[in-house]
């Protein structure tokens, strides 16, 4: 029997003794229809390593699908900034993360401030799409509420995000009217950049990756891929590689910064 996943925000708070008497923050961002529960592993193997976390509940996840058709962009990009800030003032060093748009939202936040975020580390991030239903978003969101759900794309039996089975039309096409300002801006990204790429992603195709890792300035970026994962990977068959290697790199550049 599949235990209910926990939708409820997390904070942990640091712990320097373990991280070489430095406070190393941690934000973490789940994607679009998910919940905190797809990132709560990664970010409970951080915490138990020393690091501060901060995994918020993004407005309008955790409820129903009809309330997140209501929010849009900047509320969820506002909650993400308000995690940020709080970092900042708690800990000597921030690395931000996340997965599906959490990737594209914790991207923003490495575009707008280069200066406070000390690493990057996206997995299976959307900012470009092929499906030719996209291109009729603007007409589409008024005509019907929702398309079939894209939640627990996971490889993993047993596993669940605590997704929606539902995708709020009017909210999808906020995300999306942001991916050219989001790829446009990518050059002002000089954060030590972690990407981590599942190939049978049945959600996010193959036209993310070279944008990204052909727009950013980093100079740091490392790429690995998850073959035994779908979208959600943070919770499927490569979930130990994502978390291991982030804890190397969040020591890494956090010491650093």
């Amino acid at each position: 029997m599949t235990s209910q996943p926990c939708l409820d925000p997390m904070l942990i708070p640091a712990r320097p003794e373990l991280t070489g008497g430095r406070r190393i923050g941690v934000l973490l961002s789940h994607g679009f229809t998910g919940s905190p529960a797809s990132t709560r592993p990664w970010g409970e193997y951080l915490g138990e390593r020393g690091y501060g976390v901060a995994v918020p509940r993004l407005p309008g996840h955790g409820t129903t699908w009809k309330d997140l058709n209501t929010r849009r962009w900047d509320d969820w990009y506002g909650e993400v900034s308000r995690a940020f800030d709080q970092l900042c003032l708690d800990h000597d060093a921030v690395v931000v993360g996340g997965l599906s748009m959490g990737g594209a939202l914790t991207l923003r936040l490495a575009e707008d401030h280069p200066d406070r975020v000390s690493g990057l580390m996206v997995v299976d991030p959307a900012l470009a799409s092929g499906r030719l239903d996209i291109k009729l978003l603007p007409v589409l969101k008024h005509l019907v509420p929702s398309f079939p759900g894209i939640a627990d794309d996971i490889a993993l039996p047993g596993a669940s995000e605590g997704g929606y089975s539902r995708t709020p039309l009017k909210a999808i096409h906020s995300f999306i009217s942001t991916w050219p300002m989001l790829v446009a801006d990518l050059p002002r990204v000089t954060a030590p950049l972690l990407y981590f790429r599942s190939p049978q992603d049945h959600v996010v195709d193959e036209r993310t990756e070279p944008i990204v890792l052909g727009g950013v300035s980093s100079d740091d970026v490392t790429r690995i891929e998850l073959p035994r994962s779908y979208h959600v990977a943070t919770l499927d068959h490569d979930a130990p590689t994502i978390f291991e290697a982030s804890a190397d790199f969040v020591g890494r550049v956090g010491a650093s910064a």
